[in-house]
Order: structure tokens, then C-alpha cells, then sequence
């Protein structure tokens, strides 16, 4: 799966830190780039489902990977070639309902195969490696500069047929549906222990709306952030700041394992929600470049923490047999959803207040995850005393 991760990353280096600013660049003011933004991350919700019960149904995620990967190729060139907004919003569509997929697919066959005893967070941290790489080298490369949509666009292009190659090359049929324990349990017609019961459980709706929350949050990270700096402060570094994020994030996505055997999923979570907090208050508050720079280093607990929680956490909630549809439910309600509503509401936002109130007003959303997750502490501790 290594080489999967690594040549898949190279394509979320241009989409995650340049699609906001290759929409822009298509002629939109920022209210029509929050919409099309947003259309992008709706969209995505319903792909990783579809993608995941492919996956699942066939036992094989070769073809669903590569379809994941070819798709957005297909759409990018239209999208820059034909600008209009219907036209625009289609194509976004397309692209995010397999772009968005990617990632479900990648962790869902990743954590199948790897079972209870494997690192996730050491297989997960190469494609951040790749994604590092990918940004420094598009921040200072001569040749097609990211700073036109067309030449987005042709790097768009250019990553998604690298990708596609080890994905081509991977086992018709390598997942753990094939094993002789899960063939038993599906014999039995039953599921892992207590899967049921984690539907009704306090701990994973908390789960799910701390996710929620964290990554409406970091729409303001994702999406606004890019054009801040451009915009705004006319400084030419989403490049080099993607990058740094991303080698802050590294090191905590490798010892990723080590901190799930001491601390819970959701307490790793509420610690994410914190740091996503000081963050976005410190540019809020704090427009200075050093300022910037020392907050995009809280990337390490925003992603580098964050998601090995949030993965952990679907693992131990869905069982084997219904991984890639856990990792398509934490991608669509705890990735695309938030992201559908913070693109949309942060458009209208930034274009009546500016970037520096929207920042401050996504602050407030992690801080209402952690007074629900402060909440659930205290339910629990007085269940624990009052039995």
C-alpha cells in the first residue's frame, strides 16, 4: 500500500492547497468560489459510499481505487476550459465524487489488511512524506508555476496518471474479506462484539460530532487560508505553509500508534479540537507572518493527531466487514458534510466580513466540541460513581 499512498499524495498536493485558488482564478468572486467549493464537498459526501460498497460487495479495491484516481483527471480539463457556473459546479461534482473516495479506500483496505497488530499511523505517514514534497517542489519549480488554473489543472492531470500505475499493480483480490476468520463470522450471520451497541452509545455520537465539528473548522485551513494569504497579504507561500503543516503533522501521525494504546480515540480528538482552536484564533487575532507561521505548526495536532484518531475510531466501531463503509461515513458525515456547510457559509462570510471574523468564528466550533466532549466526561464520571 506504500507506494498507493505516496503516489496518491502527490495528487492531493496540488487539489488540497490550489483548488480554492484554481477556482478563483476561473473568474469567481469569493461567494461563488465558497458555493462551487461547497458544491465540491457535497459531492463528495455520496461518493465514498458509492465507492465503498463497490469495494466491499466485489472484495477487490483495485477498480474502485483506480476509478477514484482516473475521474478527476477526466473532469479537471473541461473544468478550466469551459467556465460557466453550471458547467463548473458539474464538473466539481465529478471530481470530488471520486476524488473524495480516494482516501476512504485507501485507509479501509490499509487497516483490513494491517488487523488490530499493525501501525496505521506508519504506513499513513509516507503519503505526508509525498505530500510535503509535492508542495516545496510546485512552491519553487520553473516549469507550469501553480498560479494559473490552467497550469493547475495540467498538474492535476499529470499527478493522477503517476497514481494510477502502483494502484494498477495492486492484487485483484487483497483484502481481509477473504479470511478464514471473517468468513466465519459472516457464516454465524453476526458482526464484531458490541458493533451494535456502539450506535446507541453516547461516546460515539460525541465521536462523530467532535469530528463534525473539527472539520467544518478546518474549512477555514483548507479553503480560506489559501486565499487569505494571496489575497490579503499578497505573500506567495501556500506552498511552503502546506508544506510546513504537513512535516509538523509527520512525526505525530508516526507515533500515532503509540499514543492510541495510552489515550482514548476521543480524548486525542478533543486535544485536536484544541489545538484547531489557537490556531485559527491566533491569525484571527494575530495577523503577523511569524504568528502565521508558528500556528501552521499546529498542524500536528489539527491532522497529525486528528486523523489516526479519527480512523481509530471508526476501526474500533465497524468491524471488518463493513470498513470501507465506516471509512465512507467518517468521510461523507465527518469530512464532506462539514466541509459542504464551512465552504458555503465561509463564502458568504468572508465576502461580508472578511477572512480574520471568519477565523474567529470557526474557533468557536471546536470550542463547542470540546464543551461537548467536557460534557461527556462528566456524564461518564457520574454514571461511574452512580451506577
Amino acid at each position: 500500500m506504500i507506494p498507493s499512498y505516496i503516489f496518491s499524495f502527490t495528487l492531493y498536493g496540488i487539489i488540497t492547497p490550489y483548488l480554492p485558488i484554481m477556482v478563483s482564478n476561473l473568474g469567481y468572486n469569493l461567494f461563488q468560489t465558497g458555493i462551487l467549493l461547497g458544491i465540491f464537498e457535497g459531492a463528495g459526501i455520496a461518493g465514498p459510499f458509492v465507492f465503498g460498497c463497490w469495494a466491499d460487495r466485489g472484495g477487490s479495491y483495485r477498480k474502485p481505487l483506480a476509478a477514484s484516481i482516473l475521474i478527476p483527471a477526466l473532469a479537471v480539463v473541461p473544468l478550466v476550459l469551459f467556465v460557466h457556473p453550471l458547467i463548473s459546479a458539474l464538473l466539481l461534482a465529478v471530481f470530488a465524487f471520486a476524488f473524495r473516495s480516494n482516501t476512504s479506500l485507501l485507509d479501509a483496505v490499509t487497516t483490513i489488511n494491517l488487523g488490530g497488530a499493525g501501525n496505521y499511523g506508519h504506513i499513513r505517514v509516507t503519503g505526508s512524506i509525498s505530500f510535503i514534497l509535492m508542495v516545496l517542489f510546485l512552491q519553487w519549480t520553473p516549469v507550469l508555476k501553480p498560479s494559473t488554473a490552467e497550469n493547475i489543472a495540467a498538474w492535476t492531470v499529470i499527478t493522477s496518471a503517476a497514481a494510477l500505475v502502483p494502484v494498477l499493480l495492486l492484487p485483484g483480490s487483497m483484502t481481509a474479506p477473504g479470511s478464514p476468520g471473517l468468513r466465519r463470522t459472516r457464516r454465524k450471520g453476526g458482526t464484531t462484539p458490541g458493533f451494535r451497541k456502539k450506535y446507541v452509545s453516547a461516546a460515539f455520537f460525541t465521536g462523530f460530532a467532535v469530528i463534525f465539528l473539527c472539520r467544518l473548522a478546518m474549512t477555514a485551513v483548507y479553503t480560506y487560508f489559501p486565499l487569505y494569504l494571496t489575497e490579503e497579504l499578497h505573500w506567495n507561500v501556500v506552498g511552503f505553509m502546506f508544506a510546513l503543516a504537513s512535516a509538523a503533522e509527520a512525526p505525530c501521525m508516526f507515533i500515532s500508534g503509540r499514543l492510541l494504546r495510552r489515550f482514548s480515540p476521543l480524548f486525542l480528538l478533543s486535544l485536536s479540537a484544541a489545538g484547531i482552536t489557537i490556531r485559527l484564533l491566533a491569525w484571527a487575532l494575530f495577523p503577523f507572518k511569524g504568528v502565521i507561521i508558528a500556528a501552521q505548526l499546529l498542524h500536528s495536532l489539527c491532522f497529525g493527531i486528528y486523523h489516526p484518531a479519527a480512523v481509530n475510531f471508526i476501526v474500533t466501531a465497524f468491524p471488518p466487514e463493513k470498513r470501507a463503509v465506516g471509512m465512507s461515513l467518517y468521510l461523507a458525515l465527518g469530512s464532506g458534510l462539514p466541509s459542504f456547510a464551512g465552504n458555503i457559509f465561509g463564502g458568504f462570510l468572508a465576502e461580508a466580513a472578511g477572512y480574520r471574523p471568519l477565523f474567529a468564528v470557526y474557533a468557536a466550533f471546536t470550542g463547542l466540541a470540546l464543551v461537548m466532549y467536557g460534557t461527556l466526561r462528566l456524564y461518564t464520571a457520574r454514571n461511574a460513581r452512580n451506577p
